[in-house]
């Protein structure tokens, strides 16, 4: 289940609720029964290693897959085949 995280607009209070996807907003702070609002901040989520697109970025070592562009190796085998 996801963690959302919410803010009072009154007293400031701020935490973070699990619930399921389901599950209606919270809506009255649990401090001072004011409104609450969801807080939204950048995705926590990093893709690191081999097997992601080429505009991911990678350290400056990797010549060999900086050298070879990810797009041109399916192409460049599908008109040799066809040929």
């Amino acid at each position: 289940m996801p963690t959302y995280q919410y803010a009072c607009t009154e007293c400031g209070h701020a935490f973070e609720q699990v619930q399921s996807f389901s599950e209606d907003s919270l809506t009255v702070c649990p401090e001072c029964e004011g409104r609450l609002r969801k807080v939204f901040s950048a995705a926590g989520v990093v893709f690191k290693g081999s097997g992601f697109y080429r505009t991911d970025s990678r350290s400056s070592g990797s010549s060999s897959a900086s050298s070879t562009p990810a797009s041109s190796t399916p192409a460049t085998a599908s008109s040799s085949s066809g040929s």
